[in-house]
């Protein structure tokens, strides 16, 4: 991906955070669990979270009901407004609207820095040695990305490539999801960078069903649809709805993979 294509399509994200913040699934609690494991001292008060795109506070939300010290980063002023009316009741969360790689860290290090479901749409020559520069000696460098792998309602999402091929010219013809097993895990861009070891993976899986209604929606958060020129995008939601309704009774389940990252800051 260009840097140019990047920028354009992380800011689709911040063009409909109501929506967003209704239609996104959110994060297995287990992956919380594994997080505080990881932690230097767990995820409770006193522990200081610096969060990368947060969003509408998705993943923020968690961590400052357990009680954690969050400054949040989020690129998009809509997304920034809705995060901080998720977060109003937490006074130790502060979300700052600015981009990641213009945001001034400050002297204080950060126990976990954390990115889910946003590091990808940083600039890749910055996120990693940055969020190195966040952290203090033990800390935790911890991303998160999710997947759409094989299962649920798998006749569904064969027939439904139909709809892409005829309205996305980008889809590749034939295209089947794959198993979670072999999806790769997420090491490249952590090469090079001598202040994190190894990293550790934790995998979730779960299937979640949708309405026709509950999952256009879904689709109008993803920003290779919202992308789209408006003609096309309109036929291919159009074509999945029809679908979905004729062919599925209204109904479609969606199975993810959700991969938390944990590489920890040596000294």
């Amino acid at each position: 991906m260009t840097e140019t294509e990047r920028e354009r399509l992380r800011r689709t994200f911040t063009e409909a955070p109501e929506l967003y913040d209704r239609a996104r699934p959110g994060y297995p609690p287990a992956m919380y669990d594994d997080l505080a494991t990881a932690a230097p001292a767990g995820l409770g008060p006193g522990c200081r979270v610096l969060e990368i795109g947060c969003g509408t506070g998705q993943a923020t939300v968690p961590l400052a009901r357990r009680g954690c010290r969050v400054t949040a980063v989020e690129l998009g002023a809509d997304m920034a407004r809705v995060a901080r009316r998720n977060l109003a009741g937490f006074p130790d969360v502060t979300v700052v609207n600015a981009a990641f790689e213009e945001w001034p860290l400050p002297p204080e290090p950060f126990d976990v820095v954390l990115a889910a479901t946003a590091f990808a749409w940083v600039d890749p020559a910055i996120r990693v040695p940055r969020s190195a520069d966040a952290l203090r000696p033990g800390g935790v460098l911890a991303t998160v990305r999710t997947h759409h792998v094989a299962g649920g309602s798998e006749e569904f999402f064969a027939e439904v490539q139909g709809c892409y091929e005829r309205f996305d010219p980008a889809t590749p013809p034939g295209l089947r999801l794959r198993p979670a097993s072999a999806v790769p895990e997420d090491r490249d861009d952590l090469a090079g960078e001598e202040r994190f070891a190894a990293p550790v993976f934790h995998r979730y899986e779960r299937e979640l069903p949708y309405s026709t209604a509950e999952y256009l929606d879904l689709l109008r958060t993803y920003s290779g649809h919202r992308a789209l020129p408006g003609p096309a995008r309109d036929g291919l939601l159009g074509c999945v709805r029809g679908l979905i309704d004729e062919r599925h009774g209204g109904r479609v389940v969606k199975r993810y993979l959700t991969e938390l990252r944990l590489a920890r800051r040596t000294a």
